[in-house]
């Protein structure tokens, strides 16, 4: 499992702003280590979002996101209380899931 994800939900009226901070390494498979060995691709494949278990993200990523992706979103219909959930599956079949309550 990878690092806990840092998560910021804020209400205005009805539009709910998410603000996400994943920790990783985002690998593309095109670097080399210092001995010239090429490192294996290791990316975020997957990354679903919900607030109380309705689905208001669902993305797909590659290799081209960089290291420790931010990820900044809004979506209508939360309120202050509601629960966020942010999961994400890997390339190499690590996974996270955290929450966190919107403000």
């Amino acid at each position: 499992m990878g690092n806990p994800m840092r998560i910021r939900a804020s209400a205005n009226g009805d539009v709910v702003e998410v603000k996400v901070l994943m920790r990783h390494d985002m690998e593309t498979g095109q670097r080399k280590d210092a001995s010239g060995k090429a490192i294996p691709a290791h990316f975020i494949q997957k990354l679903v979002a919900k607030c109380n278990d309705k689905v208001v993200l669902d993305s797909l990523m590659g290799t081209s996101v960089s290291k420790d992706p931010f990820l900044s979103f809004k979506f209508k219909g939360g309120k202050k209380g509601d629960k966020i959930t942010v999961s994400w599956n890997d390339n190499q079949g690590d996974s996270r899931s955290d929450e966190a309550v919107v403000s």
